[in-house]
């Protein structure tokens, strides 16, 4: 079957090539390859491509390599390490002329024997050989591959291959110089290249429609393809920036959750939180260096041992530094402040002096790197491991405080410290464990971020601010609050910055921001309790 398939291919390409421009001269593609145009050039690696001459492939690949020789006269050679042979017959030759100089090599005639190889490859047997081509053949349109790709589609059997090749077989007519009698097959062609959408088809679409000779009927087609492509892109653009903000939202939700347990529990403004994010960045870096070295087998699932590992470390040291410093400055909010800031520049010199200042790389595993395109959005799976992450991470504490003892304690000392202190509550035992609780949350916000940004000591301050807004907009201690407060503001973040600017986007988030605290001091979703209220 691929004989057959090969053996009609081949006579297409011979069909193919007597009809192409410039065919009288085939047997001088050759010497064209030596040519000082480009445009001979190109043209030359176009016409043995599509040719059927058995030195066509050795010629073209000898091109690639760089030990294709032209001599003054027109005759080529391809070079095999001191000997030459001659390009046309294959033959050795048994001396070369004397000014004998290499064939020029650039990326556009690279671009024009990629798209020559991408034609020779709609003859393999593998589908997705076959569809590579097509999509190698797709960018480049050459008007010269168009008998190819007519006869590849002709004897093509599989559905997704035989889709795309009508698509490159639109984009190479369109391709083509336009001629009197080629109105149809260019309509069709610029209403399937509408129908096919995509950046691609509206540049080939743009062209046709700016061109004066084209007939007015297509240029008048090809003008609302371009119309209804240019709505469908921005369309598609919103959605991948909303799918953007939805992922940013997902880690300002993991890093406020933290802040909403200790700011809403303990009221302490820690201006160190972001650091327990950085610590637990770090942390994902040294347990993946650890799995390296030890049982490189489970390097793949390495970030999975990550996340409790930064959750226990973090929480650790979350309960050091409440039972160390915070339990000492409770009731004096500015001192909280000022120690928490001085502690978070301690931590991120103490990180500095031991991993260096420069970014550390953690390595992505396989299962989590690509994406998937939907529609004209491209969904990286990184991100959308993240979004499911934060939403099982919010889930989780969401029982432990509904369905613990530890979480109704937190509550009741949330909604009255000196009520639950009465009732026995040991309310500096719940002070650590929650702020245990709300660092270790921020050392999985740091195991989550380092699959996305760059790993250094100032990890956190690229956060905490925009922490900090999230549980105020949200409401201080209200989870719900949080999460709606996170997605609206990451969300509302990236839609604005392709109109406006990440500055100016940012400035006009926290202008709103305000205007709606000054309405609404207690932000969207207020705890409710007695001593909140009082």
């Amino acid at each position: 079957m691929h004989k057959l398939r090969t053996t009609c291919l081949l006579a297409a390409l011979w069909l193919g090539a007597m009809v192409l421009p410039g065919h009288g001269a085939r047997a001088d593609a050759f010497a064209d390859l030596a040519s000082p145009q480009l445009g001979a050039v190109t043209a030359a690696i176009s016409t043995l491509a599509a040719s059927d001459d058995p030195q066509a492939g050795a010629v073209l690949q000898a091109l690639g390599e760089r030990n294709l020789f032209a001599a003054p006269d027109g005759s080529v050679y391809i070079r095999h390490g001191e000997n030459y042979i001659d390009a046309r017959t294959g033959q050795p030759a048994a001396s070369v002329p004397e000014g004998l100089k290499p064939i020029r090599l650039n990326n556009r005639i690279r671009t024009a024997l990629a798209g020559a190889q991408a034609g020779r490859d709609l003859l393999a047997p593998q589908p997705a050989t076959r569809l590579r081509a097509a999509d190698a053949l797709y960018a480049r349109h050459d008007p010269a591959m168009l008998a190819v790709v007519e006869h590849a589609l002709a004897v093509e059997k599989d559905a997704a291959v035989r889709t795309r090749l009508t698509e490159v077989r639109a984009a190479t007519i369109l391709g083509q110089p336009p001629a009197p009698d080629a109105l149809q097959p260019r309509l069709d062609a610029v209403r399937a290249l509408g129908a096919v959408g995509g950046a691609q088809a509206r540049g080939i679409l743009a062209g046709v429609a700016q061109s004066d000779a084209e007939a007015p009927a297509v240029r008048h087609e090809a003008q609302q393809a371009v119309s209804r492509i240019d709505w469908h892109l921005r369309a598609w653009g919103v959605a991948q920036n909303a799918f953007y903000g939805l992922s940013y939202g997902s880690v300002l939700l993991l890093a406020a959750t933290g802040l909403a347990i200790t700011f809403g529990v303990m009221g302490v403004i820690n201006m160190a939180h972001g650091e327990m994010m950085m610590i637990g960045a770090y942390v994902t870096w040294m347990v993946q260096q650890a799995i390296r070295a030890t049982i490189p087998a489970l390097e793949p699932v390495a970030i999975v041992v990550a996340i409790p590992v930064a959750f226990l470390v973090c929480g650790a040291l979350g309960i050091v530094i409440e039972r160390g410093l915070i339990r000492f400055l409770y009731g004096r909010p500015l001192e909280t402040l000022l120690a928490t800031w001085g502690l978070s520049l301690i931590l991120q010199q103490a990180v500095r002096s031991i991993f260096g200042p420069t970014n550390i790389a953690v390595q992505t595993p396989g299962w989590l790197s690509g994406s998937v395109a939907v529609g004209g959005m491209d969904i990286t799976l990184n991100r959308l491991a993240i979004l499911v992450f934060a939403g099982l991470v919010l889930g989780g504490l969401m029982l432990v405080l509904r369905r613990t003892s530890l979480g109704l304690q937190m509550r009741a000392v949330t909604q009255n410290r000196r009520m639950a202190a009465l009732m026995g509550i040991r309310t500096p035992r719940v002070d650590a464990l929650a702020f245990g609780l709300g660092a270790g949350l921020a050392g999985l916000a740091g195991v989550a971020v380092s699959q996305i940004d760059n790993v250094s000591p100032n990890l956190g301050q690229s956060y905490i601010i925009d922490s900090f807004m999230v549980v105020v907009f949200g409401g201080v201690g209200n989870l719900w609050g949080t999460l709606a407060a996170a997605l609206a503001l990451g969300m509302g973040g990236k839609v604005l910055e392709p109109t406006i600017g990440a500055v100016s986007a940012k400035i006009a988030i926290l202008v709103l921001v305000i205007l709606y605290i000054q309405r609404h001091p207690r932000g969207m979703f207020p705890v409710r309790g007695r001593g909140v209220e009082s």
